[in-house]
């Protein structure tokens, strides 16, 4: 089979399309800068030159293909400069699902996010959970718009489309916030850790795994949680500190003091930049829960993801190879 992976060039993407290469499938993706995907070219993924805020430009990749999987996104937190972020993920995944309508793609899955829901609040979401009416985070607002406003219309008015939302996401060859607090614990460089912040975490090899069950099995106009283990934040690095023997560094800090923090890194940010981990969205972001249940996902899809212990101790390991560190 022959299929469309967007956002080849990222984390999960990057995986994905090994993965299909690996299961014997042929694989295209867009690149803004091929060059950038030369280490997929040499594997033998079809490279094309587009972007998903170009309409026109998907036309030629997408054309001919049996599935797509669409994940390329806009995804930081704590980031300056956010003007990107609707185009992108709201905008973005609007052509490539016209796109998909145009040409008669039998069928796709489109990668949405737990964070759709924002802060639960302590609350497990599910498929069912409506769109929040306020977003303390730009990628959660954008996110939220793309899945509430752009696929789900499109999938009532018969797109054959399947939604899959990843929680918190880790792994070896991570790119985001979270191995940046990784490295940071792993240095006892860790300045505070929340006592309030909660995630639904599962390891990128069965996020991918979740994604291929989707197109597989899932059914047409319906979304599925593939998060994994429900954990708070402090649970998840007291597991990371039983497996490799570094304590963990950093004040506990709970929500009132979370609180005050983030309204004096908003003043401060307004006058000179600041790291992403300490950016007032940042904060925001540790002062909430973004958990979910994977029930549907399991029962309908076979979904089954690794305990967070274990796709930890892989990730901490890798991770302490490359910073030529012992247990």
């Amino acid at each position: 089979m022959r299929y469309l992976v967007t956002g080849g060039t990222g984390f999960i993407g990057g995986k994905l399309a090994r993965e299909l290469l690996r299961r014997d499938h042929q694989v295209v993706t867009v690149a803004r800068n091929p060059d950038n995907a030369a280490d997929l070219a040499a594997l033998g993924v079809e490279i094309h030159k587009g972007d998903i805020t170009d309409k026109n430009s998907l036309r030629a990749p997408m054309t001919g293909v049996d599935g797509l999987f669409h994940l390329a996104a806009w995804y930081k937190v704590g980031a300056r400069d956010t003007r990107m972020a609707y185009d992108i993920n709201v905008n973005g995944t609007r052509n490539v699902l016209e796109m998909m309508r145009e040409l008669g793609i039998p069928k796709g899955v489109y990668t949405s996010t737990l964070a759709i829901y924002g802060d639960t609040h302590g609350r497990v979401a599910d498929e069912s959970t409506p769109m929040p009416e306020t977003f303390d985070v730009e990628y959660d607002r954008t996110k939220a718009l793309a899945h509430f406003e752009v696929a789900l219309p499109m999938m009532r008015e018969g797109l054959p489309l399947v939604i899959v939302q990843p929680g918190m996401v880790y792994g070896p060859d991570d790119t985001s916030i979270l191995r940046q607090t990784l490295l940071m614990y792993l240095r006892r460089q860790l300045p505070l850790v929340s006592t309030v912040a909660a995630y639904a975490w599962a390891h990128v090899d069965d996020i991918v795994e979740g994604h291929i069950l989707a197109l597989d099995k899932g059914k047409s106009g319906e979304s599925y949680i593939i998060a994994g283990e429900i954990k708070s934040l402090a649970d998840a690095l007291a597991l990371a500190e039983q497996t490799t023997g570094v304590p963990v560094s950093g004040m506990r800090v709970g929500a009132p003091l979370l609180t005050i923090m983030t309204g004096l890194m908003s003043m401060v940010g307004r006058v000179i930049p600041l790291p992403e981990t300490m950016a007032s969205e940042t904060l925001r972001s540790i002062n909430a829960t973004y958990i979910g249940s994977n029930a549907k996902a399991r029962q309908e899809l076979g979904y089954s993801p690794r305990p967070l212990e274990i796709g930890l101790r892989e990730t901490l390991t890798h991770e302490m190879r490359l910073l030529g560190m012992g247990r």
